[in-house]
């Protein structure tokens, strides 16, 4: 991922994040922390990083509304295996997006299953387009702002910490930050599988 960006620089960001966001599970949630990290060594401006992520989220997540919206209801029809459970479901989905859609929509960028499917969801159930936009450009900001200003600091931090303490902190930080992204992961799977 970071030579990646590396060598294609913000591109790379924007399709990952932009193809997450529509409804493909890749690493663009990834790719804005391994790209703020980057930026905290001096290889872009956070304020680029940051622009750019929230773009892609938002540019995604409308081509996710989208699709959802004009063939996501004929998709699912066609697949056996989910056709019956999406006419059972689609009603209290629809129920539930015109009550809590807006939310639904913010806070589903910082989930990571909602953060793929969210869009979908709202298209589906034919959320109506303005407020969407209105909560995912209000989600994409918050969350790229959020995760960008985090993973630079983390960042930095980390290069301080090593260039004074050398290869012990760097095993205490890469140890620190897998038990970290285990319980974000874990706690993340709780809230997505709650009813």
């Amino acid at each position: 991922m970071t030579k990646l960006l590396l060598d294609y620089g913000l591109v790379v960001l924007f399709l990952l994040v932009a193809i997450e966001s529509a409804g493909v599970p890749v690493p663009g949630e990834t790719a804005l922390i391994a790209a703020s990290v980057l930026a905290s060594q001096g290889h872009y401006s956070l304020v680029s990083v940051i622009a750019v992520g929230a773009a892609a989220a938002i540019v995604g997540d409308n081509g996710g509304y989208w699709l959802g919206r004009l063939g996501g209801r004929r998709l699912l029809e066609r697949i056996p295996v989910l056709r019956d459970h999406f006419r059972r479901v689609l009603p209290r989905a629809e129920r539930f997006f015109e009550r809590h859609g807006a939310k639904t929509v913010f806070i589903g960028r910082f989930i990571a299953i909602l953060r793929f499917t969210a869009a979908w969801l709202a298209g589906i159930s034919h959320m109506e387009w303005w407020r969407f936009l209105l909560w995912n450009a209000t989600g994409g900001i918050v969350w790229a702002t959020l995760v960008g200003v985090v993973a630079y600091e983390f960042g930095r931090q980390a290069a301080d910490t090593i260039a004074h303490y050398g290869l012990y902190a760097a095993i205490g930080i890469a140890v620190v930050a897998v038990i970290a992204f285990v319980v974000i992961r874990y706690v993340q799977k709780g809230v997505a599988e709650r009813p």
